[in-house]
């Protein structure tokens, strides 16, 4: 079981846990298995076929897990899985 960290956004799907401890051998199992607990927090982090969202960055430890192996990266008991939602908005800075 890997320890996922939930970010601020989405904890209000999550009874406002913070970490939670999931099981799954992959990035994409414990991926599918938080769906499985918590539905509502799917559609926030995958488009309907199923791939992660390009606004979402998924890392296993402090690696983004697009310079590894995706969604197929091994995760194991001691493995941290953070969801990072990308931040935009906001007023373009003139010199």
């Amino acid at each position: 079981m890997a320890t996922v960290i939930i970010p601020t956004p989405l904890r209000k799907f999550t009874s406002n846990t913070s970490r939670i401890i999931i099981a799954g051998s992959t990035v994409q199992e414990v991926i599918d298995n938080l769906n499985i607990a918590y539905p509502e927090v799917r559609k926030h982090i995958q488009d309907n076929s199923g791939a992660i969202r390009p606004f979402i960055n998924i890392f296993v430890g402090e690696d983004d897990i697009r310079t590894l192996d995706s969604h197929h990266t091994q995760v194991d008991d001691k493995s941290f899985i953070s969801i990072i939602p990308a931040i935009a908005g906001g007023n373009a800075i003139s010199e």
